[in-house]
């Protein structure tokens, strides 16, 4: 589980830095529309944002926190950009979006549940001793 958060803080980080320093090419390739004036201080705090969730998201030692965070953040972004193009503002890259944070959300639960399930396999199988 560890390299797919590290996978998935990395890529969210990155989209962050491409916020920060030049929101209009993510704004267009997602939702296919110019952004100008308030809206790129907000993407540019969304940006910030996302630097900040890889940070607070970083597999250290506490995995769960991680792995709470990033799991919680990609499903709502999959609901909310899918919400977006349901909807009709789209562009190039919202669906292929919407395919990245839905995959990256089941595999982040895969990871937990097989970690989870050897964790139990091996408290099982410690000797009991009283």
């Amino acid at each position: 589980m560890k390299k797919l958060l590290v996978f998935a803080a990395i890529s969210e980080g990155l989209t962050g830095l491409i916020l920060l320093v030049y929101p209009p090419i993510v704004v267009r390739l997602l939702f296919g529309v110019e952004v100008a004036g308030p809206g790129v201080w907000i993407s540019r705090f969304a940006g910030m944002a996302l630097i900040g969730l890889v940070v607070a998201c970083w597999p250290d030692g506490n995995l769960v926190r991680a792995f709470y965070g990033m799991s919680i953040y990609s499903t709502l972004a999959m609901l909310y950009l899918a919400y977006v193009g349901v909807n009709g503002g789209m562009e190039i890259l919202l669906w292929p979006a919407v395919a990245v944070h839905a995959g990256l959300s089941l595999l982040l639960v895969r990871a937990w549940w097989n970690e989870r399930s050897m964790l139990g396999l091996m408290y099982a199988q410690r000797p009991n001793r009283q």
